[in-house]
């Protein structure tokens, strides 16, 4: 019989950790938890149904979870979360493939992508119910990938300001929404979100790229980079130049849909190309924010970007234009802007020069360095409205007939 390992990763989890040590109890030989400081009665918990409880100061998710595997003393070992537990069913096929001496054969047929084992010979009710347990998974992975809101954050010109309207939009996007937030660096070239934020990420895009085959929630959230405290996640730019050469748009997108399962919202900084792997991403964006300075080259180059968007048959509600160093008495005003791009401007990210270099050069965001600032302030405000009509949407669409526009003109007042 396989002997199996599992670990979890915990602080302040007494609320739900039980549910899920009672389930472990069943299936696992030895549970390992590796505590980050938690101040509630987790340990407790922990300690009624395994005395492998060990606290561990944080420095990452990263760093915690490679820690648990060393201390795990088995050959085969699973991780899970605090909150997740397991069904009967999958308690049940856990003991199965821990008995059967066949279990290479599973394993393999797993990976292959098999969503249910039935066996030989197949008995009608069993069959049934594999084909119905299939028929869930894929409708809850298409309502996941429903739920999540891809927001890229481009310009074809340098210089314009796009990762700090990235990082900073990321990081109010997970304060205020308290959901998953994934922040993604495809600029392979210059990538500079990492410096930004202050981070040296364990791993980096290029070594999930390579792994795709075994990427799941666990691994994303072991090899991404938690910024401090909150639910941001970074997946940082590759270090050296090479690492990126061999990256295709199969293995974006594939990146992109596995992402989308765990996390309610991603936002990428790309570069200032259009190459594949850009154009990749730009398709299966939700949302493209367009960011631009008000003076005559830059919005020409804009004005291009349009154009090159509209060839791509992008809807024009998904393409929305930031105006980033934003003053009011500016030589070209909006209103000639306006005129020039024959679109509206989504949004006005005000010029606050000193209060966003000094962001940038002590590698925190502006709502922690100076939380009252004009600056910090638009952002705050430019995710409140990214989350709320992300919110509207998802509740309009449970709507139809002819109250549906009455809902949407009750939720814009």
């Amino acid at each position: 019989m396989i002997r199996l390992s599992v670990y979890l990763v915990v602080q302040d989890e007494e609320l739900r950790i039980r549910r899920t040590m009672d389930a472990l109890a069943k299936v696992a030989d030895e549970i390992v938890v590796v505590d980050s400081g938690s101040t509630d009665n987790t340990e407790n918990i922990v300690r009624e149904y395994t005395d492998r409880f060990f606290y561990n100061k944080f420095i990452s998710i990263g760093h915690q979870v490679k820690v648990a595997e060393e201390l795990c003393s088995n050959k085969w070992v699973l991780r899970l979360d605090a909150d997740e537990e397991l069904s009967e069913g999958l308690v049940n096929e856990i003991l199965a493939i821990k008995e059967n001496p066949d279990v290479d054969y599973i394993v393999k047929t797993v990976r292959a992508g098999a969503k249910e084992i039935i066996s030989y010979p197949v008995i009608k009710s069993e069959f049934i119910d594999a084909v119905n347990n299939v028929k869930q998974q894929f409708a809850e992975h298409i309502q996941k990938q429903a739920k999540c809101k891809t927001i890229t954050v481009f310009s074809n010109k340098g210089g314009i300001g796009k990762t700090s309207i990235a990082s900073n939009l990321a990081y109010e996007l997970a304060k205020i929404t308290k959901e998953n937030v994934a922040l993604v660096d495809l600029n392979f070239q210059l990538g500079d979100i990492t410096t930004f934020m202050d981070l040296k990420p364990s791993f980096d895009i290029s070594y999930v790229l390579k792994n795709l085959n075994t990427v799941n929630k666990d691994f994303l959230m072991a090899t991404m980079e938690q910024y401090k405290n909150t639910s941001l996640y970074v997946l940082a730019d590759p270090p050296y130049f090479k690492q990126a050469e061999n990256v295709s748009p199969k293995q974006i997108s594939k990146l992109f849909e596995i992402l989308k399962e765990s996390f309610s919202y991603i936002v990428v900084d790309t570069d200032s190309h259009f190459d594949a792997k850009t154009v990749t991403v730009l398709d299966s964006s939700d949302l493209i924010f367009l960011v631009t300075i008000v003076n005559l080259p830059a919005l020409r180059n804009c004005e291009r970007c349009l154009d090159l968007f509209n060839k791509l048959g992008y809807d024009k509600e998904k393409v929305q234009i930031i105006i980033n160093r934003f003053m009011e008495n500016d030589e070209i005003s909006i209103e000639d802007t306006v005129d020039l791009l024959k679109k509206n401007i989504y949004w006005k990210v005000p010029n606050n020069y000193f209060a966003m270099m000094a962001s940038i050069n002590k590698g925190l965001l502006l709502s922690e360095l100076n939380p009252n600032s004009n600056v910090a302030n638009s952002f705050k405000e430019l995710a409140i409205h990214v989350s709320d009509s992300v919110y509207r949407t998802n509740l309009i669409k449970k709507f139809s007939g002819e109250n549906t526009k009455r809902l949407d003109d009750i939720l814009r007042s």
